[in-house]
């Protein structure tokens, strides 16, 4: 497909935006053979963040456009082969953008976790998306690819090894240091909103096969962690992981895409560890009343208000640059098979992990839809089912992502 740019950033006045840039410019350089520009509604916004770049990014083209405005998105996605979106929340924002881009048969990917709207740009626009070409991947950050690559990797290391795959796989949040930005504060406020006013898009979110493709959304009966929990194969306590909605729902959606080849019941979870004893008890009573409580705040305008005010990283506002280099995340996947065998892996990043290292992952998810051979047509795709090999070996290259065995 000839395009005048290979990959166009929407958002990257934003701070995710800003850092995905930034990336692009230090990793691939500016005019070089990747031919990226960076786009968003204000163009003296986009001069500033252009002129952090350096020197070298002067010529760096400027694209203005709205999120409401889709002639201007139009023009935008028939000029790129791929669209990064960083603007959210996406059910407010990222509609019109998707619909140009599937409407020119333009490649996106984007930061979006929020799983109602997903379902919703799916049902509108998986039929037009795989007539234009249009290969669409959400959740292309911190979730949910280390969820979704990661259980590839363990299913791939356990038919290499055991000559079969896991029936039940668990991933564990072992250790991670990050913050949070205002636009992440956002986009949960936004969809506790929407899901406390709309029915059906708290159905979307409540069912565990909500983003399976139609005909495929039954499989065993599986809950989300709420509360505390004892782990017998951690020999420690856990408590919910916050993305855990999002990611076990994009991996459930890479099995059946893939044909279901671990097996009808194939059963994924995520979780957190909290450690050993009264200790582990503790703290994993503390995190889980400290997401029960943000949630029933955010579901009230009173106490929305107040989150919002005092609490919530304001828009424009995340980790710096020095907490950013000092994050990382560990993630433990333990595989069980149908006859009773284990294998455990190891997915870990050198970066903040939502912002850090989810910049670096969402711009390898662009460059390989842009410079690889993906052999997937048109439609709504995962990381895992469309990318597979090349990118994750751009994440272990490029991303400083690691994928190994644990050994026992």
């Amino acid at each position: 497909m000839e395009r005048e740019f290979d990959i166009v950033v929407w958002g990257a006045t934003g701070f995710t935006g800003a850092l995905v840039a930034e990336y692009l410019a230090s990793h691939y350089g500016c005019g070089g053979e990747l031919k990226w520009a960076i786009a968003g509604r204000s163009e003296k916004k986009l001069h500033a963040v252009r002129s952090e770049l350096g020197p070298e990014a002067s010529a760096l083209p400027v694209l203005t456009a709205d999120s409401h405005d889709r002639a201007s998105l139009d023009a935008m996605a028939a000029r790129t082969r791929v669209i990064i979106s960083t603007v959210g929340p996406y059910a407010k924002y990222g509609s019109e953008l998707l619909r140009a881009a599937v409407n020119a048969g333009t490649d996106y990917c984007d930061l979006c976790a929020e799983v109602h709207w997903i379902r919703r740009m799916m049902d509108e626009l998986e039929a037009q998306a795989a007539e234009s070409g249009s290969r669409i991947l959400h959740c292309c950050g911190y979730d949910s690819i280390p969820s979704d690559m990661g259980l590839r990797f363990l299913q791939n290391e356990a038919k290499s090894r055991l000559g079969t795959t896991c029936e039940r796989v668990t991933m564990v949040v072992k250790a991670a240091r990050g913050g949070a930005s205002g636009g992440t504060a956002a986009s949960l406020v936004n969809l506790v909103k929407e899901t406390r006013d709309d029915p059906e898009a708290r159905r979307f979110v409540a069912k565990p096969y909500s983003l399976n493709p139609e005909g495929q959304r039954r499989g065993p009966r599986v809950y989300d962690q709420r509360g505390p929990a004892f782990n017998e194969q951690l020999g420690g306590w856990t408590a919910p992981f916050v993305m855990a909605v999002s990611n076990t729902r994009i991996v459930r959606r890479s099995h059946a895409l893939l044909g279901n080849p671990y097996g009808d019941d194939f059963v994924y979870t995520e979780t957190m560890a909290t450690g050993r004893g009264i200790g582990g008890w503790f703290k994993a009573m503390i995190i889980s009343a400290g997401l029960s409580g943000l949630l029933i705040g955010a579901s009230f305008a009173p106490t929305r208000s107040l989150l919002e005010k005092f609490v919530l990283p304001k828009p424009g506002e995340g980790p710096d640059a020095e907490a950013r280099r000092n994050g990382f995340f560990n993630h433990i996947f333990i595989g069980e098979t149908q006859d009773g065998q284990r294998i455990d892996v190891k997915v870990t990043g050198d970066r903040d992990p939502g912002y850090g290292s989810t910049s670096k992952m969402l711009a390898e998810c662009a460059a390989c839809l842009a410079q690889d051979t993906i052999d997937v047509g048109g439609g709504f795709w995962t990381t895992a089912t469309a990318l597979g090999d090349p990118l994750e070996q751009r994440l272990v290259k490029n991303a400083g992502l690691t994928f190994e065995l644990i050994e026992t």
